[in-house]
């Protein structure tokens, strides 16, 4: 009897776990590895660090996903590298031996090589992170109350670099926040001078969408109270001070890092295998250049074709079809079939700035206002994994869409230590 074959997929985002749920019941025995044991909706990351919803309206047991599927099997680890030579993976968990290996570890937090940001800026690029930022935006709320004129200012600027969909939508909720929220639960306090900046290296708002997009996204934030700044660098950030390319500078204490990626890296794969922004250069059937046996998918993957030759964009719509389109190629593979090529489908892309503000681009036309809203959540609720979060996240959004509030504004810090004095030896022997 051959030899069942293992497939082993790194990374359970968008779309690792689609090829692990589409390779549910086949032949292959599969290994999904990821440093968490949850798939993360990074989409609505932004909602948990505004306090509009809990993490575990956007968090989904890996294990439970796959109750009912005998041939998948998860394991807790980071990997370490890879040995393409020997079909060995190393993890902090011990290594691993393959057939075929997909590496879908996404992307982290870009910050140009820049280590004095990296040290003191926010990024938000998993659960963890979110609830990190939402503990120091509730605190830095909490901490005006006795702040210093001085250090008021600086305390009430927060600082958004970055005007993709992420920087756009935190913008947005932050804003609203201001108006809605904080006037109830500080009457004391005057937040009139809470200032929220919107920083954009590109001329627009939303790059990569369409000028009408780009522009009304502008003019939503705008009507909002954010201040835009287009064409504009951040050079660096200590902690204090924002200092900008041209030498302005703005006195901060919270400033939320939104400008770009870059793909994870990984020991073991070879030079010329990297493209930009450390992804992954992989052929038509996302095998990476130079290793049979590996594959690349979703933000790490960097695929050339004729309608995309700078490489895929980093949305959660092409890994999920490159998921999709790999567990088609492993079926074919059991059959010695030919593999066809990966093609994109592009159906789209979406912002939400605030309540009843959002941004749609279909392939053949925009638009905003209400019905792009409303488009925005159905979409974002379709793609919700269990049928118990989806509505968890419908009914919270409608209680925030009638009261213009949450309640989910609580800070929850580690608890500390104590030292726990060893049990005498008489319990000891009794227990």
């Amino acid at each position: 009897m051959e030899r069942q074959k293992r497939i082993i997929i790194v990374g359970a985002g968008f779309a690792g776990l689609r090829l692990a749920q589409d390779l549910e019941g086949t032949p292959y025995e599969v290994l999904l590895i990821d440093k968490y044991n949850f798939h993360q909706f990074q989409p609505l990351m932004y909602q948990v660090a505004t306090a509009r919803l809990e993490p575990a309206s956007i968090s989904f047991p890996l294990r439970k996903v796959f109750h009912h599927t005998k041939n998948v099997r998860i394991r807790i680890a980071e990997v370490t590298r890879v040995q393409p030579e020997k079909r060995v993976l190393d993890t902090t968990i011990g290594p691993f031996s393959y057939d075929y290996l997909v590496l879908a570890q996404g992307c982290t937090t870009n910050y140009f090589g820049n280590a004095e940001v990296e040290a003191h800026a926010f990024p938000m690029k998993s659960v963890p992170e979110a609830l990190q930022l939402r503990n120091r935006i509730l605190q830095t709320f909490e901490d005006t109350l006795g702040a210093s004129e001085e250090d008021l200012q600086a305390m009430l600027n927060f600082v958004i670099v970055g005007g993709g969909p992420t920087g756009v939508e935190l913008a947005g909720a932050l804003a609203e926040m201001k108006v809605n929220v904080l006037p109830k639960d500080y009457p004391d306090k005057d937040f009139s001078r809470l200032t929220i900046y919107l920083v954009e290296s590109s001329p627009h708002t939303l790059n990569p969408m369409s000028a009408a997009s780009q522009n009304k996204s502008q003019e939503y934030l705008e009507k909002l109270g954010v201040i835009v700044r287009t064409n504009t660098l951040v050079s660096n950030f200590d902690g204090k001070m924002v200092t900008f390319q041209s030498g302005e500078t703005i006195p901060a204490r919270n400033v939320i890092w939104a400008a770009g990626v870059i793909g994870n890296s990984l020991e073991g794969i070879p030079a010329e295998a990297l493209a930009r922004g450390r992804r992954l250069r992989t052929d038509r059937q996302n095998r990476v250049v130079g290793l049979d046996a590996v594959f690349a998918l979703g933000d790490i993957a960097f695929m050339e074709t004729p309608k995309y030759p700078h490489g895929h964009p980093q949305l959660a719509a092409v890994a999920i079809q490159q998921g999709q389109h790999l567990a088609r190629n492993f079926k074919r593979m059991l059959k010695q079939e030919t593999l066809p090529d990966f093609e994109y489908r592009d159906k789209g892309a979406m912002a939400t700035v605030g309540k009843r503000k959002a941004v749609v681009d279909l392939p053949k036309f925009s638009f905003q206002g209400r019905l792009a809203w409303l488009t925005w959540m159905f979409v974002h609720l379709m793609l919700i994994l269990s049928v118990k979060n989806k509505i968890v996240i419908f009914i919270t959004w409608m209680y925030s869409y009638l009261n213009n509030d949450s309640t989910l504004r609580i800070l929850l810090k580690p608890a500390s230590k104590k030292t726990v004095s060893p049990l005498p030896e008489t319990v000891r022997q009794e227990v």
